[in-house]
């Protein structure tokens, strides 16, 4: 799947079958469903769920928190806009 095609799939009611959960949880980020998001990403390991989880709680407004998990995914605290980190996140799993 290509990015274009992930955000084709936001017009959809729900996310495709086949992506895997840390997709899942962006595109329920970019449908405004940030609990879902967070509820997803908050069961995964590893460095890129970390990442996810950074921006979430980065959006959220949670600096602190986010600042955790960014250390946590091995990363610097963002500071470019939400929607650059999140097209980089999706480019990233993609």
């Amino acid at each position: 799947m290509e990015l274009s095609d992930f955000r084709d799939s936001l017009s959809k009611s729900a996310p495709p079958d086949d992506l895997g959960s840390l997709l899942c949880a962006l595109w329920h980020d970019a449908k405004s469903d940030w609990s879902r998001a967070h509820e997803i990403v908050q069961d995964e390991a590893g460095h890129d769920a970390a990442w996810v989880h950074a921006y979430l709680h980065r959006k959220e407004g949670d600096l602190a928190n986010a600042g955790y998990w960014y250390q946590r995914a091995g990363k610097p605290v963002s500071k470019k806009p939400l929607e650059e980190e999140w097209e980089a996140l999706a480019a990233a799993l993609l």
